[in-house]
């Protein structure tokens, strides 16, 4: 275990991390700014994605637990990415009761413009990676990720 002020390279490794983590929230931020949205509508955005890429289908109440907004808070979000033509709300086909979130085309095509070159870099270094430094930043991220939703817990 580490103490407090310790600054071998686990933390100039943190600190990278963190760094990256502000520059990408800006990013995101600026991406908003410029689209009309708020900081939690690309939130938002990333959530549904994140859902599709995985074969979830999302509801309002799915988003509001990933972003920890109540019903109301949802809805004003869900309102304003449809009325800028990026969500839409569509009947589940399972279960007409059911109201699903998509995100359109559009969305992930202004997405991928402003984003994609970001991504284009970090999968160009990714691909030069081996197998075992691969598995290292996975593991990384991912304990790094679960220890920070832990203290949501």
């Amino acid at each position: 275990m580490m103490t407090r002020g310790h600054e071998g390279p686990e933390m100039e490794i943190f600190h990278l991390l963190r760094a990256v983590t502000v520059e990408y929230g800006l990013r995101q931020a600026e991406f908003a700014a410029g689209h009309g949205m708020h900081a939690t509508d690309v939130r938002a955005l990333i959530c549904l994605l994140d859902a599709e890429r995985a074969g979830i289908d999302a509801t309002a109440g799915f988003l509001g637990a990933g972003l920890g907004l109540n019903s109301a808070g949802t809805t004003g979000v869900v309102d304003r990415l449809e009325r800028l033509g990026l969500v839409s709300r569509v009947r589940d086909v399972k279960d007409r009761r059911r109201v699903l979130l998509r995100v359109e085309d559009r969305a992930k095509e202004l997405g991928w413009s402003y984003f994609g070159p970001l991504i284009d870099a970090a999968v160009t270094v990714l691909s030069g990676f081996d197998e075992r430094e691969t598995a290292a930043v996975r593991l990384f991220l991912t304990t790094t990720l679960d220890a920070l939703t832990a203290q949501d817990r």
